[in-house]
């Protein structure tokens, strides 16, 4: 869980106004409440793209695409963005959280999508789903890194079943993804061309991944080398 600011939402309200009405500015309002001018700017591209909502503290972490992620780094090490470009680009909730994410992937650690539940009173509901479709949503997810938020928009389900169903699936494989209740009714599985579908779907998406994990080691190779000569 992300650390609460110290700055109540009513306040930084304030702040925004003063600067979006000329009265003040970001680097005199960092001053007077002891923050990084950064801080201030964060507060105001927010206001700008979520009105006086965007002000307010998430209950959760923000989540974010492995690819959003690799998108917005090669952006910064390619010089195409600025971090704080990139940032608002991609709606990154701060500077200092891209700057993160760059460190890392310079330093070789991988990098992974942040996929948490925030709870929203437009989230999705769900829908009665058949066990083909299950099985489909789940391999998509895992080809997306566990990019819960993409199965969700792709299938119209919700955050709920595509956890559950992925959790059951890593577990026990995909006949736990059976729906066993009601009427027993005798449930068909995949044929092999349905199998070989889903396995071409998977095996595509992450060929995705590799070729923009690829590109962006290169150009990072490239930026390596020019810096050392």
């Amino acid at each position: 869980m992300s650390k609460r600011s110290p700055i109540s939402y009513e306040i930084k309200i304030q702040v925004v106004r003063r600067c979006l009405q000329h009265e003040s500015n970001p680097n005199h309002e960092a001053k007077q409440l002891g923050v990084h001018k950064n801080t201030v700017t964060d507060w105001i591209r927010k206001y700008k793209e979520e009105g006086e909502e965007g002000l307010r503290e998430s209950r959760g972490w923000k989540s974010y695409s492995k690819e959003l992620k690799l998108s917005a780094i090669q952006d910064v090490l390619s010089g195409k963005h600025s971090v704080r470009a990139a940032a608002e680009k991609y709606h990154i909730s701060s500077k200092s959280v891209l700057d993160n994410w760059i460190s890392k992937y310079t330093e070789g650690v991988k990098i992974n999508p942040t996929w948490k539940r925030i709870e929203s009173p437009h989230m999705n509901k769900g829908r009665k789903t058949t066990y083909e479709e299950r099985v489909e949503i789940v391999q998509f997810t895992l080809a997306h890194d566990l990019n819960y938020q993409k199965a969700i928009d792709k299938y119209g389900v919700s955050y709920q079943q595509v956890y559950a169903w992925v959790r059951k699936y890593q577990a026990n494989g995909h006949e736990t993804l059976k729906d066993l209740r009601g009427r027993k009714k005798p449930l068909e599985e995949l044929d092999e061309q349905e199998r070989l579908k889903l396995r071409i779907k998977e095996l595509e998406a992450r060929n995705e991944y590799l070729e923009m994990e690829n590109a962006l080691a290169k150009k990072l190779a490239e930026i390596r080398r020019r810096n050392t000569r």
